[in-house]
């Protein structure tokens, strides 16, 4: 469905990971980045709680990180892949599509990159 130029909404089963990466690997994938994002949430959580008060971008940035990993993974455990729906393109090009639990863990790592430069 084309929402504005250059932006569709489209439906696309992702059984592996970033860019369908693994996706054809058999089915053990699923498992695999079920329990990879569980365990970098936990550790996601415990540096988020190590945090001082005064790193709030840094929170911000590990919150959509975590965000963006519990919700790939209630998708892979539900239904065995991840759901992506945003279709971004340029006239014949067209970026992977993802979800916004993607565009979460992108903007997090974004955010982290520019709070190790602003923070102590």
């Amino acid at each position: 469905m084309a929402l504005l130029p250059s932006l569709n909404f489209t439906l696309v089963y992702n059984t592996g990971a970033a860019f369908s990466f693994l996706a054809g690997a058999g089915g053990w994938q699923r498992w695999f980045f079920l329990v990879l994002a569980l365990t970098i949430s936990v550790v996601l959580v415990i540096w988020l709680r190590r945090l001082r008060p005064g790193e709030t971008l840094t929170a911000v940035a590990l919150a959509l990180i975590l965000g963006g990993a519990l919700g790939n993974a209630i998708d892979r455990a539900l239904y065995g892949h991840v759901v992506d729906f945003i279709d971004v393109y340029f006239r014949g090009w067209h970026w992977p599509a993802f979800n916004i639990a993607d565009s979460a863990i992108c903007v997090g790592a974004g955010l982290l990159m520019l709070s190790s430069l602003r923070e102590p």
